[in-house]
């Protein structure tokens, strides 16, 4: 694309995982972890989550967590979608920014309940898919795949991510070609040492960053 400037050192998670390899690790994993795929704070997304729980509790065996972001989580209606159906609903907390404290935590509380489950589940291919696939759950993606108010076409929506990666969808997906997936996506082979970080950002030996 012609950019310059530019440094490959993989995801924040995998240097969580590095950092925590025991955070959240259970004798036995148990059920799904369903993330439905949400809003954010200027876009909101528009989909019938009672026909989606209907959907969850015909395909899933097990127990099922939902996790809701923060914004739907707040709101009753859509909790209820779920919890009438019988799921355990959490949240993660809210994922703050590069100006606020808020969300620091995001990725540990999403560790623990990834380490928990033995599926990790969505209506759309994401980040929580990629993360549940590297730290050994199974993957699903099914279900209506919702809408965000005024999404632009330019991304190419459903479609696009159904071309990039059609082997990553339906209720069940081979749980190797999945962690393959995963860890090509999240940068595992461009994890950067503490020194090349240091070297790469100009940060001190022992400054806070």
């Amino acid at each position: 694309m012609g950019r310059r400037g530019h440094y490959l050192i993989g995801a924040p998670w995998i240097y969580l995982l590095h950092l925590e390899p025991e955070l959240g690790v259970v004798p036995e994993r148990k059920g799904t972890i369903w993330y439905p795929f949400h809003g954010w704070e200027k876009h909101s997304v528009s989909g019938d989550h009672a026909r989606l729980a209907d959907e969850i509790r015909n395909v899933e065996t097990g127990p099922v967590t939902v996790c809701l972001y923060w914004l739907e989580f707040a709101n009753p209606d859509i909790r209820r979608a779920y919890e009438s159906r019988g799921f355990r609903v959490i949240c993660h907390g809210e994922r703050g920014s590069r100006w606020e404290g808020k969300g620091r935590d995001f990725l540990r509380k999403q560790l623990v309940q990834l380490r928990r489950h033995r599926r990790v589940a969505s209506n759309r291919l994401g980040s929580a898919l990629f993360y549940g696939a590297s730290v050994g759950c199974e993957v699903a993606v099914y279900g209506d795949p919702m809408q965000f108010e005024d999404e632009r076409p330019e991304y190419g929506g459903t479609a696009r991510r159904m071309r990039l990666w059609p082997e990553l969808h339906g209720t069940r997906v081979d749980p190797e070609l999945a962690s393959e997936v995963a860890r090509r996506e999240l940068g595992f082979d461009y994890q950067a040492t503490p020194e090349e970080l240091r070297r790469m950002f100009g940060w001190k030996r022992g400054a806070r960053t």
